[in-house]
């Protein structure tokens, strides 16, 4: 996302009127005060508001959409847009660095904790060649005041012995994982859906709502870890793949 600049080089100078227009609106978008969706003031509205030319408001709304901040439509007005993450397909990371790469604040919330025999799903999931405990979490990510990502997993407590202890109100499951295990492979598996009831309100959308899935297997020397599932709202998520051509 650009940054938007609202003083000169010294900080000493007065905001312009362009200026204290951007200051605001990306102000009230970037604490969450407008959230996305929310329609901006149409461009009359804004010129009395800042007793301002109509020139001066497009050209700020045009940076402003510019920035990745605003989605202006034609005849309809503009609106403020939901914050477009993108992630490394093959990467393992933390979701607190992508919501706070958007400028966004990060919370996370667990949702339920099950600790219980693996069942014939859970030992597909995991590839597991035997019944075994396993400890089952459901958690939300939010960037700002919306539901950013959706996660359900599986880790495998024959593995990883001291996560049945652990209750992970405080931390999220996979930092908690890569500080802890060492990791010796992974598989990454995506996948387009549509929202089921549960995960339409888990993030705060519509049931049947285009969604994207990331689902992914880790192991330590050739032990299964854990198997997620991570869900987002398919307007809010890019995967980017960087490759080189194969030798020989």
């Amino acid at each position: 996302m650009s940054m938007i600049q609202t003083m000169d080089a010294d900080g000493g100078e007065p905001l312009s009127l362009h200026q204290r227009i951007l200051s605001d609106i990306s102000e009230r978008i970037l604490s969450g005060a407008w959230a996305p969706g929310h329609r901006i003031p149409f461009e009359h509205e804004l010129t009395a508001e800042y007793k301002c030319s109509r020139m001066t408001v497009n050209k700020a709304l045009s940076q402003l959409a510019k920035a990745g901040l605003i989605e202006r439509r034609r005849r309809s007005g503009s609106f403020v847009r939901r914050p477009q993450s993108q992630a490394a397909v093959l990467e393992i990371h933390d979701i607190r660095i992508e919501v706070e790469a958007l400028g966004l604040p990060y919370r996370y919330e667990r949702v339920a904790r099950h600790k219980r025999r693996s069942s014939a799903e859970d030992r597909t999931l995991l590839e597991l060649d035997s019944n075994g405990p396993v400890l089952a979490l459901e958690c939300r990510h939010f960037a700002g005041k919306r539901p950013f990502a959706h996660e359900q997993r599986l880790i495998n407590l024959a593995a990883v012995a001291e996560a049945a202890n652990e209750e992970f109100f405080a931390v999220a499951p996979g930092p908690w994982l890569i500080a802890r295990v060492p990791w010796s492979a992974a598989e990454h598996r995506i996948r387009a859906v549509a929202a089921d009831r549960h995960i339409a309100a888990a993030l705060d959308i519509e049931a049947g709502a285009p969604c994207l899935v990331v689902e992914r297997r880790t192991w330590s020397a050739e032990h299964p870890v854990t198997h997620v599932r991570f869900t987002y709202a398919a307007e809010s998520h890019t995967l980017v793949a960087r490759f080189t051509p194969s030798q020989g």
